[in-house]
């Protein structure tokens, strides 16, 4: 897990990752941007899922955590797309 952010990319966010666009479907990992306040739990820091739905401005992210599929909503600029 990365606690912190390099000392040039402190504070500071990418714009392009806070407006990405995903489609349902889309496999994407769970990267905590450090210079904005997460609305989630830590524990889905690094995982993988897929997008289910669009939910205002963010998305659904459907997990598994052990056995059991989860929904998380998460903001684009938390997400990576994976291939």
């Amino acid at each position: 897990m990365v606690r912190r952010k390099k000392i040039r990319t402190r504070g500071k966010f990418s714009i392009s990752k806070f407006f990405q666009k995903f489609k349902e479907g889309d496999k994407v990992a769970i990267v905590i941007e450090r210079s904005i306040q997460p609305s989630f739990p830590k524990r889905i820091q690094g995982k993988t899922g897929k997008i289910k739905e669009k939910r205002g401005r963010a998305y659904v992210v459907l997990i598994k955590d052990g056995n059991k599929p989860k929904e998380f909503i998460v903001a684009p600029i938390h997400l990576k797309k994976l291939k």
